[in-house]
């Protein structure tokens, strides 16, 4: 079974930064599409950021500017950089893969195959 693994998850205040990472243990994250979501309680799961296999990049609105994805082949992990964050930022973020699309534009939707477990995310004000 292919399972995604978040870290770096936890209480920053607002305006601090932290960073991310999605690994894929046991698997290679050559040629997936990666996305980053994260979800509150009560409402739906939110694509935030996303990163096709051509390298390609996506930003929801409310994070462009202060979030950045980014892919590092040789560790085989993904990451989501997050500075300049706000209490709303506050969420379980989770990681998604998909080998299926080969696509130079990625996708917010959470249309991902494979998912991790979440990180939990506080930022205080």
């Amino acid at each position: 079974q292919l399972q995604l693994v978040e870290s770096g998850g936890g209480l920053v205040q607002s305006g601090g930064s932290l960073r991310l990472s999605c690994a894929l243990p046991g698997f290679t994250f050559e040629n997936a599409e990666i996305g980053w979501f994260r979800q509150v309680p009560g409402k739906e799961r939110e694509g935030i950021s996303c990163l096709s296999v051509t390298g390609g990049t996506d930003y929801a609105e409310s994070v462009r500017g202060r979030f950045q994805i980014s892919r590092d082949n040789a560790k085989n992990l993904v990451y989501l950089q997050m500075n300049s964050l706000k209490p709303e930022d506050t969420a379980v973020y989770y990681c998604g893969a998909e080998w299926s699309r080969r696509s130079p534009d990625c996708t917010m939707q959470p249309h991902y195959a494979y998912w991790g477990q979440g990180a939990q995310v506080t930022v205080a004000s």
